[in-house]
C-alpha cells in the first residue's frame, strides 16, 4: 500500500508538469495562428497600398504593394516574410518600418504570402516567390515601377528562400521573372541544409520542412546550388546565435564559396536577435543605414 502511496504523490506531483507542458503549447499554438492573420499596416504618408495581388490561384499566392509619393520608374525592395516555412504574413510586424524607411527614399516595397508546409515545401515555396516576383515585374508599367531594379529581402525562413533564388536564378528565369539586382539575406539558418540537417539536435520545423531525403536536402539548399550566375548578396546574420548551427558561421562559408565562384557577397554580422533583425530594420540605426546602403549602390539611388 505504501508503493501505491508513493506512486500516487509522485503522480500528482507531474500534473503541474503536465499540465505546464501543455500550457505552453497552447501558447506556442496560438502564436502560429496569430502570426498567420493579417493586421493593419501603417503607410507612410503620400504612400498607397495595393493589397492582395495575385500571382497564382491559391489564396496564399498574394503580394501587398506599397508605392511611394509620386512613384516613377520606382526600385523595388521586394520581401518575403519568415515563420518556419510553416507560419507568417506579408503584414507580420517588421513590414511598417521598412516602408517608413523606403517609401520616402523613393522605393516601393512588396512583401509577399507563399503557401506554407505541409501544402508545399520550401522549394516549391521559393518556386512561388519567383512567380510573385514575375507578376510584379508584369505589372510594373501599371505601377510606375522598373522592373529592372529590383532587390529581393527575406527575413529567417523568407531569408533562406530568397538566398536560394539568388544561388541558382534558374528558377526566377522559369517563371518568367526579370533578374533581380541582388538579394539581402536576413539572418537564414538554412544556407547550408545539408549540414544544418545534420546535427545532433535538429528542432522539430526544420524536419517538417525538410524531411529525411538527403537529396532534396541538396536540392533546396542555397550552399550547393550556388552557380556562378548567382546574384549578388548581402547576408545579415545575428551575431550571438548558435543554435542549431551559427548563422553567421554559415554565412561566411557560403560567401568564401561565393568568392571562389567570383559572386559579389558580403556578410554583414550584427549583435541582435532573430527577430530584432527583422524587427529594427527600417529603424534609424547604423544597422539600417549599413543595409540602405547596399541596396542604394545596387538600385543607383545614391
Amino acid at each position: 500500500m505504501r508503493r501505491v502511496h508513493v506512486a500516487l504523490i509522485a503522480l500528482l506531483g507531474l500534473v503541474p508538469v503536465i499540465a505546464g507542458a501543455q500550457g505552453l503549447r497552447d501558447r506556442l499554438q496560438g502564436m502560429r495562428e496569430a502570426s498567420r492573420q493579417e493586421r493593419p499596416v501603417a503607410v507612410p504618408a503620400g504612400g498607397t497600398a495595393i493589397r492582395n495581388i495575385a500571382y497564382g490561384d491559391d489564396p496564399a499566392q498574394r503580394f501587398d504593394l506599397y508605392l511611394p509619393a509620386g512613384a516613377k520608374d520606382a526600385p523595388v525592395v521586394f520581401y518575403v516574410h519568415g515563420g518556419g516555412w510553416a507560419n507568417g504574413d506579408k503584414t507580420n510586424p517588421g513590414v511598417a518600418n521598412k516602408l517608413a524607411y523606403w517609401l520616402p527614399k523613393g522605393y516601393a516595397v512588396a512583401s509577399a504570402n507563399y503557401r506554407m508546409v505541409p501544402a508545399a515545401m520550401p522549394l516549391e515555396q521559393a518556386r512561388d516567390i519567383a512567380r510573385a516576383v514575375a507578376r510584379l515585374q508584369r505589372g510594373a508599367r501599371e505601377w510606375t515601377l522598373d522592373p529592372r531594379r529590383v532587390v529581393l529581402m527575406g527575413h529567417s525562413a523568407g531569408a533562406h528562400l530568397v538566398a536560394l533564388l539568388g544561388a541558382d536564378p534558374r528558377l526566377l528565369a522559369d517563371a518568367g521573372a526579370v533578374r533581380p539586382l541582388g538579394v539581402v539575406s536576413l539572418d537564414s539558418g538554412a544556407l547550408d541544409v545539408p549540414a544544418l540537417m545534420g546535427q545532433r539536435r535538429v528542432p522539430k520545423l526544420y524536419q517538417d520542412a525538410f524531411g529525411a531525403d538527403p537529396a532534396y536536402w541538396r536540392s533546396a539548399s542555397p550552399q550547393q546550388q550556388l552557380t556562378r550566375n548567382a546574384l549578388p548578396m548581402l547576408l545579415v546574420c545575428a551575431s550571438e546565435r548558435r543554435f542549431p548551427t551559427s548563422p553567421c558561421d554559415e554565412a561566411r562559408k557560403f560567401a568564401r564559396q561565393a568568392e571562389a565562384l567570383r559572386v559579389p557577397m558580403a556578410v554583414q554580422p550584427e549583435p541582435l536577435d532573430h527577430g530584432e533583425i527583422n524587427k529594427t530594420l527600417g529603424l534609424p540605426s547604423d544597422y539600417t543605414g549599413r543595409v540602405g546602403a547596399w541596396i542604394d549602390r545596387l538600385s543607383g539611388m545614391r
